[in-house]
């Protein structure tokens, strides 16, 4: 992608104790791919290794979605500061799941 003459402007990820990793990548690019109005290029991950328990990303023609749990549902992105909020409170709401123990 960066021969594209796009420009990354998020990359973190982090291993929480429980096992769990929380990845986030954003590109900004030259201009929108198929699917989206905006300029981002994102995918953001939270779960267990081989296992996303979260998910927000654009796919290629697919437009902004994002995972939750089994479910796949449309996302309306705003902007960076917004897509990370977003994907913050949904991990918080996960963890805060009775269930959430055993983390599926």
């Amino acid at each position: 992608m960066a021969n594209m003459g796009a420009r990354l402007i998020l990359r973190q990820k982090d291993t929480f104790p429980d096992g769990t990793i929380r990845e986030m990548i954003i590109w900004e690019l030259p201009e929108p791919m198929p699917g989206s109005a905006h300029r981002y290029k994102y995918r953001f991950f939270f779960g267990l290794p081989g296992r996303r328990l979260i998910g927000y990303d654009n796919e290629r023609g697919k437009g902004d979605h994002r995972h939750i749990g089994a479910s796949e549902q449309a996302y309306r992105f705003t902007d960076p500061k917004g897509l990370v909020r977003d994907f913050y409170r949904d991990i918080a709401r996960w963890r805060q799941r009775p269930d959430a123990d055993h983390l599926g």
